[in-house]
C-alpha cells in the first residue's frame, strides 16, 4: 500500500511557516525548510515543484485558516438577535482572544505576501485579496443591519469600516511584534469596538 504523503506536506508547509513569519520569502530557503522540517530534497518536490508552488500552497492554507478564524467569531455570535449586539459581540470575541491570536501566529503572512509580491505569482497574490474580501463581506454585512436596525445612514461606508477592523487585526500585529507583548491587540480591538459603539449609540 502506498505511503500517504499529507503528513510530509503538512510538515514542510508548518516548518516553511514558521520560517517565513520569523524571516520572510526572500530570506527563507529551501535548504532551511528541510532542516527545520526534517525532510529530504525528494520529498519537497514531490509535493512542490518550486519555491514559487510551496509559497502558493502557504498562502491558501493561511487564507483558508483566517477565514475559518473569522467563521469561528461569526458562530460564536450566531444567537444575538440584536445586530448592533452582534457586531459588538464579534469583534469582542477577538478582543478576549487577543492573547491565543497573538500566542498562535507571532505575525501575518498577509504582511510578508505583499510586501515581497514580486517573489509571488499573480494566483498566490489573489489569495490574499480573497481574505481581504472574505472579511470585508462579513463584516460589512453586519454592519449594514446594524446600521438599519439603528436607522443610520451608509455613513461611513460599511466596506470601508469593516476593512478598518482588518487593517486594525494587521497593525496590531506589528505593535505586537515589536513590543513581544499581546497587549496592543487586544487595546486596539477594544478601541475598534468602542468607536462602533459610540457610532450606533450603543
Amino acid at each position: 500500500m502506498p505511503r500517504d504523503g499529507t503528513a510530509t506536506r503538512e510538515r514542510l508547509l508548518d516548518s516553511a511557516e514558521r520560517l517565513v513569519l520569523a524571516k520572510g520569502f526572500s530570506a527563507t530557503s529551501v535548504d532551511q525548510i528541510l532542516g527545520e522540517s526534517g525532510s529530504s530534497k525528494g520529498a519537497f518536490f514531490h509535493h512542490f515543484a518550486s519555491k514559487q508552488v510551496l509559497a502558493h500552497a502557504l498562502v491558501e492554507r493561511w487564507v483558508n485558516g483566517d477565514l475559518a478564524t473569522m467563521e469561528s467569531g461569526l458562530a460564536a455570535v450566531d444567537d444575538a438577535a440584536d445586530p448592533v449586539e452582534k457586531l459588538l459581540s464579534f469583534v469582542s470575541h477577538f478582543e478576549q482572544w487577543a492573547e491565543s491570536l497573538v500566542a498562535e501566529n507571532t505575525s501575518c503572512l498577509y504582511i510578508f505576501a505583499l510586501s515581497e509580491r514580486d517573489l509571488l505569482d499573480a494566483e498566490t497574490v489573489l489569495e490574499v485579496e480573497r481574505g481581504v474580501r472574505g472579511w470585508r463581506q462579513a463584516v460589512s454585512a453586519m454592519l449594514r443591519d446594524a446600521y438599519r436596525h439603528v436607522g443610520l445612514d451608509h455613513a461611513p461606508d460599511p466596506d470601508d469600516l469593516a476593512d478598518h477592523l482588518f487593517v486594525t487585526f494587521e497593525g496590531s500585529f506589528l505593535l505586537c511584534r515589536t513590543l513581544r507583548s499581546p497587549d496592543p491587540m487586544r487595546a486596539q480591538l477594544r478601541i475598534y469596538r468602542q468607536l462602533l459603539s459610540s457610532l450606533l449609540g450603543a
